[in-house]
């Protein structure tokens, strides 16, 4: 069995790179124009394909990524490079014809669903950072029952990004329509330097400057 020490340090690391303070807003601004609801089936369905994405490379290691011939680098390069495309949209208000008009137009279960793969599963929860620390903490979590304790981890540190995730709907309402304009905005900016930043860092790793 693990210690509490790497317990405590892999819930730690992981809280840290998925963070959920952070990404709370930024789904605010990704289901403009959802119900309560749907909301929640996004925020739901996210959790769950990102959890399954982090308990593959936690049994795995890096070893699905090297069977594909993907560095990390490469890897933060193409979540970054998707991400920045996102935050146009959020800041230009491209993905808002169809938002904006709230309850006077049906979201469709297939909008809903690929949102919650992407961009909310992958690359925001499920990204190069948290696959990285994933893979990284696999070292320390060499056997079999060790590895299930780490899946208990992610399990744990995904239960609590869901529950920021259902906060932020509450926050939704006290903002209002120009609250949330401002905010998409605002956070599409903060996201398309994230974006930028996760493109540096592959660069620097896939050429080890």
């Amino acid at each position: 069995m693990p210690s509490m020490d790497q317990v405590i340090n892999a819930v730690t690391t992981l809280l840290v790179t998925i963070d959920p303070p952070g990404l709370a807003p930024i789904f605010l601004g990704l289901t403009v124009g959802m119900s309560r609801a749907q909301r929640k089936q996004v925020a739901l369905r996210g959790s769950i394909i990102a959890f399954a994405i982090l308990a593959v490379f936690a049994l795995t290691g890096a070893g699905v990524l090297s069977l594909l011939g993907i560095s990390i680098g490469a890897f933060r390069i193409a979540g970054g490079l998707l991400l920045f495309w996102i935050a146009f949209e959020m800041i230009f208000e491209r993905r808002n014809e169809r938002k904006e008009k709230t309850s006077e137009v049906a979201i469709t279960r297939d909008h809903i669903h690929n949102i919650a793969v992407f961009p909310l599963a992958l690359p925001l929860i499920a990204g190069p950072g948290a696959i990285s620390a994933t893979i990284l903490l696999s070292g320390s979590f060499p056997t079999a029952l060790e590895r299930g304790a780490l899946i208990g981890v992610i399990a744990f540190c995904i239960a609590i990004l869901f529950l920021a995730l259902v906060i932020a709907e509450r926050i939704d309402r006290l903002l209002g329509v120009t609250g949330r304009a401002i905010l998409t905005r605002l956070l599409g900016v903060i996201l398309a330097a994230l974006a930028v930043q996760f493109v540096v860092d592959g660069v620097r790793s896939a050429f080890s400057l």
